[in-house]
């Protein structure tokens, strides 16, 4: 009887077996032998550095056995619980991997402060203005796109496509340093707003028509017939509906512009980035400020991802009412 390779697939020592051969040979290219676990084996290896291949295999061996027994002792947990143990092991390794590098915490202690107060308020402030402005330019694109209008339809398809085919950093350098060439200057800020709103507009136009256009003509058609003017509708009909579809991309899109605020930093923002740049700079301490602004994002992002899956769950509320 032939077997196939999905039915093999679907028994579970098969799984278990290919997992172990894959963290074994992963372990040994990592090569272990220089961690606390080659120190732990030391009496049986002996010295870790010239215990040659057997060393590394036996490190990549004991490091495999101790990987499969810490899924099995999850899968033991509720699910719930074998969520947030994942995530304190994942973090763990995480801050141990940044740990080896020999941090000064006592820099990070006097600049995370400042980091904070000036750099995150600075690049929060930024993406906030410029998600609003965004959103404001993505409506009228989108609207313009469906317009039947082809002078509107021509400027909204141009503006799109340009916007959208331009890296983000390449718009930054155009406003700060294009508008001066013809006589409009714009402080670094100003640039940074204009650079991501228009560039996120550009991506958002198209989330706003795909909710737009995901809202049933028929809804449209009763406003009419109830004597709704099409601006009225659109206002008091359409848009309320459209939002259970724009929300859920809109905030994945302000996320992204979160982290792409750090390009503003290159026209000399005071934005995270920047501060993590020049703080590290003045001390010879790149990595202790870049570790550290890198987990100011992190957090920044978990805080309005939950805010975001709150407002998806309001406007889900909204419409099974």
């Amino acid at each position: 009887m032939t077997v196939t390779i999905s039915e093999l697939w679907e028994q579970r020592p098969v799984r278990w077996l290919l997992l172990a051969l894959l963290s074994i040979a992963f372990f040994y290219y990592v090569d272990l032998r220089g961690s606390a676990l080659g120190e732990l084996l030391r009496p049986a290896i002996g010295e870790p550095a010239d215990s040659g291949l057997h060393g590394r295999f036996a490190c990549a061996l004991v490091a495999t056995v101790l990987l499969l027994l810490n899924f099995i002792a999850i899968r033991l947990l509720p699910r719930n619980y074998q969520v947030l143990v994942v995530w304190l092991e994942l973090l763990v390794l995480f801050l141990a991997f940044f740990y080896s590098f020999d941090l000064s915490f006592e820099f990070i202690g006097r600049k995370i402060g400042f980091l904070i107060s000036q750099g995150a308020v600075t690049t929060i402030y930024i993406s906030l203005i410029s998600i609003a402005i965004a959103s404001v330019i993505a409506l009228v694109a989108a609207l313009s796109k469906m317009s039947q209008n082809p002078f509107l339809y021509g400027i909204s398809t141009f503006y799109i496509s340009f916007f959208r085919g331009l890296p983000l950093l390449m718009q930054i350098y155009l406003i700060y340093i294009g508008l001066p060439a013809l006589g409009f200057v714009i402080d670094p800020v100003p640039a940074g707003i204009t650079a991501l709103s228009v560039c996120y507009g550009a991506y958002m136009a198209e989330i706003f028509r795909a909710g737009i256009q995901g809202v049933s003509k028929g809804q449209a058609e009763a406003a009419y017939a109830l004597g709704l003017k099409p601006w009225q509708t659109m206002r008091k009909i359409v848009l309320p509906q459209a939002m259970r579809l724009i929300v859920p991309p809109t905030g994945n899109q302000f996320i992204a512009m979160l982290k792409d605020s750090s390009l503003v930093s290159v026209v000399g923002v005071w934005e995270l980035t920047f501060l993590a740049r020049t703080q590290g700079r003045s001390e010879f301490k790149h990595l202790e400020m870049l570790i550290t602004a890198s987990l100011i994002y992190w957090i920044l992002s978990i805080f309005f991802e939950l805010l975001q899956a709150r407002l998806e769950a309001y406007y889900g509320r909204g419409d099974r009412r």
